[in-house]
């Protein structure tokens, strides 16, 4: 039999005598790709409950903005509705006269006013005496509506409006008017009356 028909690889022989196969040995197999695998009702749950915080998130900004809005609005209410009974209030009391105690309405002229409109008061309170007791002058009011007409510099101005009954020596019968006035109310100074128009419309034609 020939040498060349075995079966076994041809080995080399080293100069050291170690044998060495003629196989080449087989790579190292790539490491397997790691997975995440998620259930797609937890993904779905995840994102509802995502979406809900944002949602309620969202919802109370806005509820806690048009609370604020609503408290805002209600104080402005509040304020100009005390500014009006403010001026009204003031408005009766400039209405009411008796011409056998100037003294009583003249201190109604200064109440809750300002000291500068109460100064002018003092220097014209003499000469509306010598008008109404000659006249035998009196009268007295009845509200009947009253408006903001606006805020200049956080005053109110206010216009009321009164039915007025008067009586005199001209006419002892009596007589009905309506008069507007128009009040200044200060909040930032107690709700004191700075102002005062109209009142000319309630005193006898001089």
């Amino acid at each position: 039999m020939s040498d060349d028909m075995g079966t076994e690889p041809k080995r080399a022989v080293d100069a050291a005598g170690t044998v060495e196969s003629s196989a080449v040995a087989p790579a190292p197999a790539a490491p397997a790709p790691r997975t995440v695998s998620l259930r797609l009702s937890t993904v779905l749950t995840t994102v509802v409950v995502v979406a809900l915080l944002a949602l309620s998130v969202t919802f109370g900004a806005l509820w806690l903005s048009a609370r604020g809005q609503l408290h805002d609005h209600d104080t402005a209410q509040a304020a100009g509705q005390h500014a009006q009974q403010v001026a009204t209030d003031y408005a009766v009391g400039a209405s009411t006269i008796n011409y056998q105690d100037v003294n009583s309405w003249l201190t109604k002229l200064k109440a809750n006013t300002s000291p500068q409109l109460s100064t002018k008061f003092d220097a014209t309170g003499p000469k509306l005496q010598q008008i109404l007791v000659p006249l035998q002058w009196t009268s007295s009011a009845t509200p009947i509506a009253s408006t903001v007409l606006g805020r200049d510099n956080g005053v109110y101005k206010v216009d009321v409006f009164l039915n007025v009954t008067s009586t005199s020596a001209q006419t002892p019968d009596g007589a009905q008017t309506t008069v507007t006035y128009t009040v200044n109310v200060d909040p930032g100074s107690g709700w004191k009356v700075t102002d005062v128009g109209g009142m000319t419309g309630a005193l006898p034609k001089q």
